[in-house]
């Protein structure tokens, strides 16, 4: 079984973020980057699943500017046997991102692909659900437990109401949450064997995809802040001023 695992390069999870002086976008320049968290779970599960004699191959995926190939590089340290670069200097929103991993996969053909739910900069929880539409695909998103079986999927996925069960048909897309598993740190030692992995380098043009932007972001600006709060003596007061100051009764 071969395993595809999208990952993203984005702002370390521990930088606060800056808004540019221009309100066009947030500060990445000299900004500390990293594996977007839930991609890193998802790379894990792969290599756990090759670990176990369930998978033969990982190939981890980027898309995006030329230094992406350091995050493809940080998941071949943790274990992935190759990588592939789609490198664009086009701000890519989620529909192209599944258009052009949707590309990449008729290409390689995997079994599964195991993506994080969401980014943690865009936050916006689309390409999994966009990619297996476009694919024709079973898909399970938000899975916190992962079993393959005679040719199915067995996932455990979080919902409002508790804990769902699906059996996907293979081959299959999976966005996994943070719950799934605890990645591992890549040893020095497997960070230079990852320097001598195959890395593959794409255009979007060799692909067959048009990643032109259909979104114009007008302005970027962080949200207002909060006023503190104010301890109250008792009840009366409390609903003192919810009446007459926050007037919300």
């Amino acid at each position: 079984m071969k395993v595809l695992v999208p990952v993203k390069r984005v702002i370390d999870a521990n930088v606060k973020i800056r808004i540019k002086a221009d309100n066009a976008g947030v500060e990445t320049t000299n900004v500390k980057m990293s594996m977007n968290p839930f991609d890193e779970v998802a790379v894990e599960e792969a290599i756990r699943l090759r670990e176990a004699g369930t998978a033969q191959e990982v190939i981890a995926v980027s898309l995006g500017v030329a230094r992406c190939q350091e995050t493809i590089r940080t998941a071949l340290a943790m274990g992935a046997d190759r990588g592939i670069l789609v490198e664009t200097d086009v701000e890519l929103e989620p529909l192209a991102v599944a258009k052009l991993l949707q590309a990449v996969v008729e290409k390689e053909k995997p079994d599964l692909v195991i993506m994080g739910k969401q980014a943690i900069d865009g936050d916006c929880n689309q390409t999994g659900q966009m990619l297996a539409a476009l694919l024709g695909w079973a898909q399970g998103t938000f899975i916190s437990k992962l079993a393959i079986g005679q040719g199915t999927a067995e996932v455990t996925r979080e919902i409002d109401g508790g804990l769902e069960m699906l059996s996907l048909k293979m081959p299959a897309v999976v966005t996994v949450d943070l719950r799934l598993n605890e990645p591992r740190y890549a040893s020095l030692p497997n960070i230079m064997k990852a320097r001598k992995k195959p890395l593959e380098r794409l255009l979007p043009e060799e692909l067959g995809v048009d990643v032109a932007p259909r979104l114009v972001t007008l302005k970027v600006e962080e949200p207002p802040k909060r006023q503190a709060g104010v301890k109250v003596a008792n009840v009366a007061e409390l609903v003192d001023k919810l009446r007459n100051e926050a007037k919300v009764i």
